[in-house]
């Protein structure tokens, strides 16, 4: 069931990834970025940066900092920052997340609920309530061709 995904995703700038033979259940919690080329059924509640890889399946209730989908979900998720799906991406649930991009050629079944980003400065930090803080490499895991949706 290999995709003819043209996409190359750099696994060395991933903290975790879990090998697409690799098939299993539970609960995952995570703070780092984290990727599942193979099945998962469960919940995921990490603050990190989840990568659902190309041929990856993944029945869930997520939620998580970022969600980047190449592949298949199948659950509600919602994102504190984000969620990204990209061309042959499958999403069957409801999204809530300040920020979406979705890429041409990808398939979203549900509703999308649009939420502020929340900006809280962290003490000591020189931040106001009015700077978003920035990641540190912002193109690490988008593709070059992406659509906004607001």
């Amino acid at each position: 069931m290999s995709k003819d995904n043209t996409m190359h995703i750099d696994e060395s700038m991933i903290d975790t990834v879990l090998a697409e033979d690799l098939n299993f259940q539970g609960t995952m919690k995570f703070t780092k970025s984290l990727m599942i080329k193979g099945k998962f059924e469960g919940q995921i509640d990490a603050s990190g940066h989840l990568i659902i890889g190309p041929n990856a399946m993944v029945g869930a209730t997520i939620k998580a900092g970022v969600i980047t989908n190449y592949g298949q979900i199948s659950g509600n998720v919602e994102a504190t920052e984000r969620v990204e799906l990209f061309n042959h991406a499958k999403l069957t649930g409801d999204i809530k997340t300040p920020e979406i991009i979705i890429e041409s050629g990808c398939n979203f079944n549900g509703n999308c609920a649009m939420s502020d980003k929340k900006h809280t400065p962290t003490p000591g930090s020189g931040q106001t309530p009015t700077q978003a803080p920035q990641p540190q490499n912002p193109q690490t895991y988008r593709s070059a061709v992406t659509q906004k949706v607001k």
